[in-house]
């Protein structure tokens, strides 16, 4: 692995951090099995933090979108505290990034676009379950979904008013390069005046 890590200075980063994203996001996504893996940290007012893998299914300069049930654990941290951590791991490259920002929900028609993308099957689930509530027993949830697959025979699909996407808009980006003895490169964008900002930091 040491051979592929290849340094990263303020000179050889693009000066908008969009544009570095999607150059290491690109080379990673040779790299990795699920380049879209992110990891999405969340705090509730009580500054209670909870972190989970979701699927990146939109990046660019409008942000960083992902879908998902909006009365799950994530959606009411989010309801309460519309800011969010990211993190995407590129372990071959020995690459990390962190992007930070406030969260806004998607809106209905760009919600109703990926759910109508979506497979039947998944489009099904996010009608049968009631993310991060108890569930008694498996049964219960497959008993729903079978209930669901007789109601919707033969027709479309509609998506459910619970579930959808959040954006992500940027004001911090960090890209963290691994080096040898633990002397990592690390890269930080920020967003000052609505300029971004670019310096090296000490690992």
């Amino acid at each position: 692995m040491n051979e592929r890590w290849i340094p990263f200075d303020v000179a050889d980063a693009d000066v908008n951090p969009f544009a570095q994203w999607r150059r290491w996001y690109e080379e990673g996504s040779r790299e990795v099995r699920d380049p879209e893996a992110i990891a999405v940290s969340t705090a509730n007012l009580q500054g209670r933090i909870s972190s989970r893998m979701v699927l990146l299914r939109t990046a660019d300069e409008q942000g960083f979108v992902w879908f998902t049930n909006y009365n799950s654990h994530k959606g009411h941290d989010l309801t309460e505290n519309p800011r969010a951590a990211i993190l995407w791991y590129c372990e071959p490259l020995g690459r990390q990034v962190r992007i930070e920002g406030r969260v806004t929900r998607v809106s209905d028609a760009e919600s109703d676009e990926y759910f109508n993308s979506r497979p039947r099957g998944h489009q099904i689930g996010a009608h049968a379950s009631h993310q991060s509530e108890p569930l008694a027993t498996r049964q219960e949830l497959e008993d729903r979904v079978r209930s669901l697959e007789s109601e919707f025979d033969g027709r479309d699909i509609h998506r459910p008013a619970h579930w959808g996407g959040f954006r992500l808009v940027p004001e911090h980006f960090e890209f963290w390069q691994h080096r040898k003895d633990r002397l990592h490169d690390r890269v930080l964008y920020d967003l000052v005046d609505g300029a971004w900002s670019l310096a090296r930091y000490a690992p």
